[in-house]
């Protein structure tokens, strides 16, 4: 997972996390960082990491292999998301990505991701697992800052997981709230964030928010994230715990997302074989 490409690429979404991988992927040793950045939604920083960036709208497919090849990258990785409604309000398709929507009997998430993928290896671009470089984000099994759970939270940790593993298999969402052993909310197309305002308003406070991967995932494009973004919504939730699927989710901003939970309180904990 840690394997060094001299010449890398990042196809990036919105959000912190293309920003912090470029950071990652430079401090690992990439000598070169070609990133393809969606309009209004990549964040303009990233023209200050890397070496060269072409703008290209959703849907544009074609442009995005050629932009690959006339960078001579073979190794990519998928991060960051596209806001929901951009994908039916915003997307201008080109030929080849209309030929390969027209493929699908399926289209969700994993199944478009997934024919993606299998179009960008034809051409020799490879998409890579979405951790590379980003190793030292990882969530870890246990308690991860200074607040041990509750018993009581430790069962609605335990629940929450079982709950958002079946979720997620059903191609549904990736995280739950619940408290007292009773769901709150699930997410859906909405995205985490807006699942999270829900539950805590429903729970009125002190509930238990549980993120996971999907059980059969893809870790090319399936990677569990948050950042402070997402913690800023627990706060106003007043969440009591939130649980992490340890090895498969990535923090962004790790260092400070755990000392800004520490000063709110928030139990943060890895979940895993080991702690479920």
């Amino acid at each position: 997972m840690n394997a060094l490409a001299k010449r890398f690429g990042i196809i990036a979404g919105k959000g912190r996390y293309p920003l912090e991988l470029a950071h990652s992927a430079r401090k690992a040793g990439v000598q070169w960082l070609g990133v393809l950045a969606f309009q209004g939604e990549t964040s303009p920083a990233i023209e200050e990491q890397a070496d060269a960036v072409e703008w290209v709208r959703v849907g544009q497919m074609q442009r995005m292999i050629d932009t690959f090849q006339r960078w001579s990258v073979a190794e990519a990785v998928m991060a960051g998301q596209i806001t929901p409604g951009h994908l039916f309000r915003d997307v201008r398709p080109d030929w080849r990505m209309v030929k390969l929507m027209a493929g699908l009997k399926r289209r969700n998430a994993h199944t478009i991701f997934g024919a993606i993928a299998e179009d960008l290896a034809r051409e020799g671009i490879r998409l890579v697992d979405s951790r590379r470089y980003m190793e030292e984000t990882l969530a870890t099994e246990g308690v991860m800052g200074r607040r041990k759970p509750t018993a009581e939270v430790v069962e609605d940790l335990r629940y929450g997981f079982e709950i958002a593993k079946e979720v997620s298999r059903l191609d549904i969402g990736q995280t739950v709230v619940v408290k007292n052993a009773t769901v709150l909310a699930v997410e859906g197309f909405e995205g985490t964030d807006e699942a999270i305002r829900r539950g805590a308003a429903l729970g009125r406070g002190r509930a238990t928010v549980v993120k996971v991967s999907k059980p059969k995932h893809d870790a090319r494009f399936d990677v569990p994230v948050v950042g402070l973004t997402t913690l800023e919504i627990l706060k106003e939730g007043n969440i009591e715990a939130l649980g992490l699927e340890a090895g498969l989710t990535i923090m962004l901003d790790r260092a400070e997302f755990l000392e800004r939970a520490d000063a709110m309180k928030l139990v943060v904990y890895g979940l895993g074989s080991g702690h479920v």
